[in-house]
C-alpha cells in the first residue's frame, strides 16, 4: 500500500467493502431458508454498518510491521477482527440490555419489535405475550452474535493467504475467544459487588483492551510470521493502549454527548458496572458521599436529576480527572514501547496515528 493509501478513512472503506459484501450473503443465504428469518438478517446486517475499524487496522499493520506488502486478502483476514467486535457488540449490549447503539435500537430491541409483529401476538398484547416478545427477541439477539462469530472465523478461513498463514495464526483465535469471554463473565460476576479499582481494571484488560489492540496486532503479526521479540513488543504496546481505549469509554458513557456516542449516557450508572471511574470515585470518596452513591447505583428508574447528581459528585472527587491520568499514563507507556520496536518508519507512524485515534475521541 503506498503511504497516501494509508489514510485511516480510505482503509476503512476497504474493510468496509468487505465486511458489507460478506455479510450481506450470508444475510441473503439466511433468510432464503425461511421468509420469516428477515428480521434476523437484517440485524446481522445493521451489526456491521458502523464503526471505526480500529480492530482491523491493529491487525493490517501487525502484518505490515514484519515488512510484509499490503494485500487484499490481509485486509479480508483483518476484516474478521470486526466480525469478531460485532458478535461481542450484541452480546455484550444484550447482556447490558442497553438500548441504543450508534444512535439506533440494538439487536435485541430491534427484534423485540419484529416479534410484536407476529400474528399471534398483534394488538393489544398483555402481559403475558410482552414478557413472550421480550424473552424471544432476547433470544434472536444471541443467536445473531453467535452467527457473527461463525462468520469471522469462516471470512478469516478463507481470507486468501497461504494455508500456512492461515495455521499458524489460528491457535491465537482461541486465546482472544477464551479472554474476551472471561472479560465479559468477569464483568457479570463483578456487576453490583463493592467498587474495586484493580478488579475493574482486570475487567477492562480481558473485555476490551486484549480484543481490540493486542490480540488483533498479534494475530496480523502471527500471519506475517512475526519473531519473539516482535510479538512480545505488540504486547507491550497494545495492552496499556487498549486499557486506554476502554477507560476512554467509561468517560464517553458518562460524560460524552450521546449525539457523538450514540448510546445512552446512564447505562454504566443504571447497572451499577464495574468501571474503573466508578471504583475511582469509590475510592476516593468519604463516607457521606458513598452513601449518596449507594441511593443512586443500580437503579432502573434513575431520572436526570439523579444522574447529574452521581456525574457532580464525580466531578467533585476530581475522579474523571484521576482517569483522564491513567489514560495518559498508558498511551505514553504504548508509545514507548512502540518507539522501542524494529518496524518500518511507515509502520511506527501509523500505529503512533491509530495510538491518538482510540484514545482522544468524542465516541
Amino acid at each position: 500500500m503506498a503511504h497516501d493509501r494509508w489514510a485511516q478513512a480510505a482503509f476503512k472503506t476497504r474493510v468496509d467493502e468487505v465486511l458489507h459484501r460478506v455479510v450481506a450473503e450470508e444475510a441473503d443465504r439466511f433468510a432464503a431458508i425461511d421468509a420469516s428469518l428477515g428480521a434476523v438478517a437484517e440485524q446481522l446486517e445493521a451489526s456491521v454498518a458502523h464503526g471505526k475499524r480500529l480492530r482491523a487496522a491493529f491487525c493490517y499493520w501487525g502484518w505490515r510491521s514484519v515488512g510484509q506488502p499490503d494485500s487484499d486478502a490481509l485486509v479480508r483476514a483483518a476484516a474478521s477482527m470486526e466480525l469478531v467486535h460485532a458478535a461481542a457488540v450484541v452480546h455484550d449490549d444484550l447482556i447490558d440490555d442497553s438500548p441504543l447503539r450508534h444512535g439506533r435500537p440494538t439487536a435485541h430491541v430491534a427484534l423485540r419489535r419484529a416479534v410484536s409483529g407476529r400474528p399471534e401476538v398483534r394488538g393489544a398484547p398483555d402481559a403475558a405475550d410482552a414478557a413472550s416478545a421480550f424473552g424471544a427477541a432476547r433470544s434472536l439477539a444471541m443467536l445473531v452474535g453467535d452467527l457473527l462469530m461463525s462468520l469471522a472465523g469462516q471470512l478469516f478461513a478463507t481470507c486468501g493467504l497461504p494455508s500456512a498463514y492461515v495455521a499458524r495464526a489460528r491457535p491465537l483465535w482461541s486465546v482472544m475467544a477464551r479472554e474476551l469471554i472471561a472479560g465479559e463473565c468477569l464483568e457479570i460476576l463483578r456487576t453490583g459487588t463493592g467498587p474495586d479499582t484493580a478488579a475493574a481494571l482486570k475487567v477492562v484488560r480481558y473485555k476490551t483492551a486484549k480484543y481490540t489492540v493486542e490480540h488483533p496486532l498479534l494475530i496480523g503479526g502471527a500471519l506475517a510470521g512475526a519473531g519473539a521479540r516482535l510479538r512480545e513488543g505488540y504486547s507491550a504496546y497494545g495492552l496499556p493502549l487498549g486499557e486506554a481505549f476502554q477507560l476512554r469509554d467509561d468517560l464517553l458513557g458518562l460524560f460524552g454527548d450521546p449525539e457523538h456516542t450514540g448510546k445512552a449516557n446512564a447505562d454504566d450508572v443504571h447497572g451499577n458496572r464495574p468501571t474503573t471511574l466508578l471504583a475511582e470515585t469509590w475510592r476516593l470518596a468519604d463516607e457521606e458521599a458513598r452513601e449518596s452513591l449507594r441511593a443512586l447505583l443500580g437503579r432502573a428508574d434513575l431520572d436526570g436529576e439523579g444522574l447529574d447528581a452521581v456525574r457532580g459528585t464525580m466531578r467533585r472527587l476530581k475522579a474523571p480527572d484521576r482517569v483522564e491520568e491513567m489514560i495518559a499514563a498508558r498511551v505514553e507507556e504504548a508509545l514507548a514501547a512502540l518507539h522501542e520496536l524494529a518496524v518500518p518508519k511507515e509502520a511506527a507512524t501509523a500505529l503512533t496515528a491509530l495510538a491518538h485515534s482510540a484514545s482522544v475521541r468524542l465516541s
